[in-house]
């Protein structure tokens, strides 16, 4: 490797050097224009070289040739490949090749050549660019461009009919007569198929049939006859045959045989025949038809698209009463099968169809639907609209018994009774509804006495038929209003009636007022509306601003209904150009329906009945709770005190109601304005206490003797002394009127504010009308 790149510098410096001194020459003799060259000419010949040479390296390739005379000129070549893959003789120009040479990779390399004086590098000659081409020799087979390659085409085409194409490419010159040459043949599956210089490929014969092979794998050879080596390629094609409609169904059996119930229902289905078309599903167009029997009005045969299977469905009832079975032939045939390629065994398939009708219990059978009857409406004496009938269609014959279902609308305003009888209860109202639906059902009776579970059911609809018997009503719309400077003629507002009962066909409704007396007037439009006028103009509004006209409307029926309505036209202030600038707002006139009444009737009934209920309940609650006190919170009472209460605010450790009761029994206290203010120390002489002690005790043992609802023992409270504990002894005033204790409790008035009440409560004077 080193000497090739110690050799590649020794060709390149000369270069480098010659190109350098040519430089130099020509920019000499652009300054010395007397000196002129001679011109001299390259000579050779056009080089060649063939690719793959066997031979052993280097390969000679040409010759480079100048017309210089010069003994000391040397040849050096420059471009692609040079001194590597192509050399030159310096001394006689003769250039060889040091590789073998492949045209498939390169066909032609393009080189230059200098000649310089090898003295001092200079040029002789200018520079000349020149071609090796290297020479094809068919060295290389054809390849196919893709292993596999696939084609289609219909069963049953003819002969020569183009299937697919394949491709091989060649490698060498295609300039060169035969080098590229491709031809094609197939080895495997030509019987079937065949193949031109082109690579198409087309059918070898007409009855490819589908049914019986649908693909073929054949194999395909490229070879370049003209070729050295006689060397080739292959590839493989499959080819697959699609389908034509070009076979007709034909029956899996020559007799299908059905059984059914008799209560199938119309358009169920029955059974199904299977036919066997070989086509594929696309190509499956099976038409069923009969052919011998008198049933085509009973059953029909329904292809299925997805199987092709025939379906039989009944179009009408079966009964197994009346026909018990049925038999019939019926066909299958393809009327899309293509009839060159008709085969032979027949267009069409025949097979026997018998139904085996079974007996069921039915239910029972309505002598017609729907039911129809008129009445009028609010009719008293109309109670029986009519009657339905059904019937038991078996052998059996039971009885029937009907009975309704459902009702529209809802409610028990028609009846059906046991024998089917259609009932009103009371009148029917069109305005309510103008229609009445029902559906009555019929079950049979059994032996037992039982309803059967099967039933029929069939629907009855009563039309009721209108009497005028409402009169029609304004259509109250906008507020009408009028300006009180408003001309004669002006048109107030247009009303319009609507009534309950239907149109008359005699005319429209006939408006009118009550009276002539007014400003107002009513012309009739005789389209069910009317206009309001004004009759002689300019409304005063100091004397009325709201106006009530009274008018009549007339609905021209049998008897002819009137009613009375009231507008109400506010008089307001209006502009130059009619436009109202103020009107007073009138009063709305809420009404109240009968219906919302008497819910606010009971609404409140009822919370006056919940308000007692609580009452009652709580005095009940009340006195159970005075003889519901058990024996420790009557003994609660009965306590002797031996400590020290908690003054006279203390008013949760016993009960003073016993003592406050005296009062109320015949003894007159003392009118006090303040309890605590007005209790007087108790005086020393206890006479009068113990009296008046002994007189409550009576009182209090009289009311226990004399009230049953009371304990059966008496309530008696004992006081005892409380103890010494204290300087001031007992601080209650319970004791204190029989206490002859001398001490002062103005002392009291000096322990402050918190002891104040105490103080005024002992510091005052005995009271002898002090009653406890």
């Amino acid at each position: 490797m080193k000497k090739l790149i110690l050799l590649f510098s020794l060709f390149l410096t000369p270069a480098f050097s010659y190109k350098e001194n040519q430089k130099t020459k020509q920019n000499f003799s652009s300054n010395n224009t007397s000196h002129k060259r001679l011109k001299r000419d390259w000579i050779w010949n056009r080089m060649h070289i063939r690719e793959e040479m066997d031979s052993p390296l280097p390969h000679h390739v040409g010759k480079l040739t100048s017309s210089v005379g010069n003994k000391n000129a040397t040849y050096i070549i420059e471009g692609e490949s040079a001194n590597t893959i192509f050399k030159v003789q310096g001394s006689d120009g003769d250039i060889y090749a040091f590789e073998r040479l492949d045209r498939e990779k390169k066909a032609e390399y393009e080189l230059t050549a200098h000649i310089i004086d090898r003295r001092n590098n200079q040029s002789l000659e200018p520079p000349s660019k020149f071609i090796i081409k290297v020479s094809d020799i068919n060295d290389n087979a054809p390849v196919f461009v893709q292993r596999v390659f696939n084609g289609s085409v219909p069963e049953m085409s003819r002969l020569g009919t183009s299937v697919t194409k394949v491709t091989a490419e060649d490698a060498d010159d295609p300039t060169i007569a035969g080098h590229a040459t491709v031809t094609y043949q197939i080895i495997k599956g030509n019987e079937y198929f065949i193949v031109d210089d082109s690579g198409v490929i087309s059918t070898a014969r007409a009855d490819l049939d589908r049914e019986k092979q649908s693909t073929y794998e054949i194999i395909v050879k490229a070879k370049d006859a003209l070729g050295l080596t006689g060397e080739s390629s292959t590839a493989t094609v499959i080819i697959t045959l699609t389908d034509i409609n070009d076979n007709f169904p034909v029956f899996k059996h020559p007799s299908f045989h059905f059984k059914v119930p008799e209560n199938v229902s119309v358009g169920g289905e029955v059974g199904r025949v299977k036919v066997e078309d070989i086509d594929e599903p696309q190509h499956r167009h099976t038409k069923y038809s009969f052919v011998r029997g008198d049933y085509r009005d009973t059953f029909e045969i329904v292809a299925n698209p997805f199987t092709n299977e025939g379906i039989i469905r009944p179009k009408k009832p079966l009964d197994f009463e009346k026909v018990a079975e049925y038999r019939f032939d019926i066909e299958a045939t393809d009327h899309t099968v293509n009839l060159l390629y008709y085969k032979p065994g027949g267009s069409k398939s025949f097979s026997t169809i018998t139904i085996e009708v079974t007996d069921v219990d039915e239910p029972p059978v309505f002598n017609k639907r729907p039911y129809e009857f008129k009445v009028r409406e609010n009719d008293p004496e109309i109670k029986i609209l009519g009657s339905v009938y059904a019937y038991d269609p078996d052998a059996a014959k039971r009885e029937i018994r009907f009975g309704r279902r459902r009702a529209s609308p809802n409610g028990d305003y028609i009846r059906v009774s046991d024998s089917g009888i259609i009932q009103l209860p009371k009148p029917l109202d069109r305005e309510f509804s103008s229609s009445y639906n029902i559906t009555v059902a019929a079950q049979e009776i059994l032996e037992d006495g039982r309803l059967s579970d099967r039933e029929s059911h069939a629907h009855v609809h009563v039309i009721v038929i209108d009497e005028n018997d409402n009169a029609p009503e304004l259509v109250y719309p906008e507020e009408p209003r009028v300006c009180e400077n408003a001309a004669p003629g002006k048109v107030i507002i247009r009303i319009s009636a609507t009534d309950k009962d239907e149109i008359s066909p005699r005319g429209f409704f006939r408006y009118s007022l009550t009276t002539e007396d007014s400003n107002f007037s009513l012309v009739e439009n005789y389209d069910n509306t009317a206009n309001i006028t004004v009759k002689y103009g300019q409304f005063n509004r100091e004397l009325a601003k709201i106006h009530y006209l009274p008018v009549i409307i007339s609905d021209n029926g049998d008897p002819e209904l009137s009613s009375t309505n009231t507008l109400v036209i506010s008089v307001c202030k209006c502009n130059e150009k009619g436009d109202f600038t103020f009107c007073e707002e009138r009063a709305k006139v809420v009404g109240v329906s009968i219906q919302a009444l008497v819910a606010i009737f009971i609404c409140i009934f009822t919370i006056i009945v919940i308000v007692l209920l609580i009452l009652l309940r709580k005095r009940h609650k009340k006195d159970l709770s005075g003889l519901g006190r058990n024996v420790a919170e009557i003994h609660e009472q009965l306590v002797t005190y031996d400590e020290e209460g908690g003054g006279e605010m203390d008013t949760t450790s016993y009960d003073v109601s016993v003592l406050n009761s005296v009062r109320k029994n015949g003894i007159k206290p003392e009118v006090v304005h303040s309890t605590y203010a007005q209790v007087q120390k108790p005086p020393g002489n206890t006479t009068s206490g113990a009296g008046e002690m002994e007189m409550m005790i009576e009182v209090k043992k009289d009311e226990a003797d004399n009230d049953r609802d009371l304990l059966p023992y008496d309530t008696l409270h004992i006081y005892g002394y409380e103890g010494a504990e204290s300087i001031a002894e007992s601080l209650s005033s319970l004791e204190s009127g029989s206490s002859d204790s001398d001490i002062d409790y103005d002392f009291l008035n000096d322990w402050g504010p918190r002891f104040k009440m105490l103080a005024e409560l002992y510091g005052s004077e005995p009271n002898e009308d002090f009653v406890y």
